[in-house]
């Protein structure tokens, strides 16, 4: 898998093999000394990608040295700080913010023509599956997500999961992307996944939820109840997701719990 890109890029193997559900990735070394990581995608949406990662060209995200088909050899993080490790120690706020202004710098204007991008009105399958044979709270879900999918503002290129494992430590190079879904819609969808990640065993916490969106607001710019309908659009569909998958969406069904009491005035003010 690896050996025809470590000939062509003149590369040497400088760590051990990791994999992903959809990517196989490896450390190495440049001929010119830099270090990188390369990856191979095993799965579609991770070699599209990679087509936005370079039109960022790294600016917000991890810089592509070289792409060619599934491969991908990108800067590698050399920092020692880690987002999820962040939040989990009692640093949420900080990691939220670092969060947030990564995503600003995504969806900073560009003058390169965009890649070919995913509406973001496409992504929402799954949710549509789950309404239908669920309903209740699913059903709930998408009828927020479609109004609004039919309303979208401030149209940018997306990431589409920017959880705190997909922003890393680039030391001087500071915090950026890595592994986008490259779908194109309304900025906000990219800044309810830091209030959604079930890997964070607080996020269905009440508490942790109105402080984060109020972090996220103050840092997004964005109104506040424009965020809690994407929020309760997403975690529903993270949550059909899961249920796919054969497991249980206890988190994500926490922050739709959250996110409808805030919007209907119930929660916390």
């Amino acid at each position: 898998m690896f050996e025809p890109y470590l000939t062509q890029w003149q590369l040497t193997p400088d760590g051990g093999l990791l994999s992903t559900h959809s990517s196989r990735l490896l450390p190495v070394r440049c001929a010119d000394g830099r270090v990188a990581m390369l990856k191979v995608a095993t799965a579609t949406e991770e070699r599209f990608g990679g087509l936005l990662m370079n039109w960022w060209n790294g600016e917000g995200a991890a810089q592509v040295y070289a792409h060619d088909g599934d491969a991908l050899l990108l800067e590698r993080a050399q920092g020692k700080q880690d987002l999820l490790d962040m939040a989990l120690a009692g640093r949420d706020d900080e990691a939220t913010r670092i969060i947030c202004a990564a995503v600003a710098r995504l969806h900073a204007p560009r003058t390169v023509p965009l890649p070919k991008l995913i509406p973001l009105s496409n992504w929402f399958g799954s949710l549509e599956a789950a309404a239908g044979q669920y309903g209740g709270v699913y059903a709930q879900c998408l009828a927020t997500a479609h109004g609004l999918l039919a309303t979208q503002r401030e149209i940018v290129p997306l990431h589409g999961d920017v959880h705190h494992r997909n922003v890393l430590d680039f030391e001087e190079r500071g915090w950026l992307a890595i592994d986008p879904k490259r779908l194109l819609g309304e900025r906000a969808f990219d800044y309810v996944h830091v209030l959604c990640n079930p890997d964070l065993p607080t996020t269905p916490d009440a508490e942790r939820f109105y402080r984060q969106l109020d972090i996220v607001v103050q840092a997004s710019g964005l109104p506040r109840r424009r965020l809690l309908q994407w929020t309760i659009a997403f975690s529903g569909l993270s949550a059909a997701w899961f249920l796919e998958d054969g497991q249980e969406p206890h988190s994500d069904l926490g922050v739709v719990r959250h996110a409808l009491a805030a919007l209907n005035g119930e929660g916390h003010p």
